[in-house]
């Protein structure tokens, strides 16, 4: 992965030169890391299936995904973004992936919706991978530049028919405001509101309030961060269908691992 404009090139069909030379005028040049996907199961309990996996950038060497960005400079960020999706839908097809693969996008690196979202759905098409199972998932964690471009963004995939997902939501800079801005298919409940829920009246409050909210728009929650079977017991109780943690199965390298069925029975 040391050459990224080379990797996205070989999944544009037509003439790449004016997606490629973009993301090169963006600074896709040689990362520090070379990057690789890990993956890990979202679940639904009760039914007890895969409803998606979620694709995380590490590096070759394990190192994790804040560790990754870190490195990248702000002038790679628009290439890293684009690398970053075109490796995810690469490893799931080539894994075998039969299911939703869901993939974090930075909204500060999407120029403009409809030209960034191109070399993904050439990516898609190249490998065979249905690009109707693709979810996004806009990161809540991160500080949004210019709110309106990234709302201008999540509602062009949604018109593309993509799932789109709040992901981090409660971790700080604007979940509310976006979730009255438009409405995702999913809110993705931030590990910090979840951990040790069973045993704080105020999460479980401030919780129960956001799942009744999602509820009544029509939004599916999902649980991240789950580690313990106190958690994961609480947050169904509250209404939460949809989970995703160590207590399910632990992100891994180039690998689809399976969820810890026995776990959750």
């Amino acid at each position: 992965m040391s050459e990224p404009a080379a990797f996205l090139e070989r999944f544009f069909s037509g003439d790449p030169s004016d997606i490629v030379g973009c993301i090169r005028c963006r600074g896709a040049q040689t990362y520090a890391v070379d990057l690789r996907m890990a993956f890990q199961p979202i679940v639904d309990v009760a039914q007890r299936t895969v409803y998606a996996y979620e694709a995380l950038v590490r590096g070759a060497d394990g190192r994790s995904a804040g560790e990754v960005l870190a490195s990248v400079g702000p002038e790679q960020l628009y290439g890293f973004d684009q690398t970053c999706r075109v490796l995810a839908i690469d490893t799931a097809q080539r894994l075998g992936l039969r299911t939703r693969l869901s993939i974090n996008f930075l909204p500060n690196a999407v120029y403009e919706p409809a030209t960034c979202i191109r070399l993904t759905l050439a990516a898609a098409r190249k490998v065979g991978f249905p690009a109707e199972d693709l979810i996004f998932e806009l990161t809540e964690a991160e500080k949004i530049r210019d709110p309106e471009h990234a709302l201008r963004i999540v509602r062009d995939y949604q018109q593309r028919g993509f799932i789109t997902a709040i992901d981090d939501f409660g971790a700080g800079y604007s979940g509310l405001n976006l979730l009255a801005d438009f409405q995702p298919q999913l809110v993705k409940l931030d590990m910090a509101l979840v951990r040790n829920i069973d045993r704080d009246r105020a999460r479980q409050a401030i919780v129960g309030g956001v799942i009744s909210t999602c509820h009544a728009l029509g939004i599916r929650v999902v649980a991240e961060g789950i580690e313990t079977r106190s958690e994961l017991e609480q947050l169904r109780g509250l209404g939460v269908e949809l989970f995703q943690g160590y207590l399910i199965a632990r992100p891994q390298i180039e690998s689809l691992p399976e969820p810890d069925w026995a776990a959750l029975a």
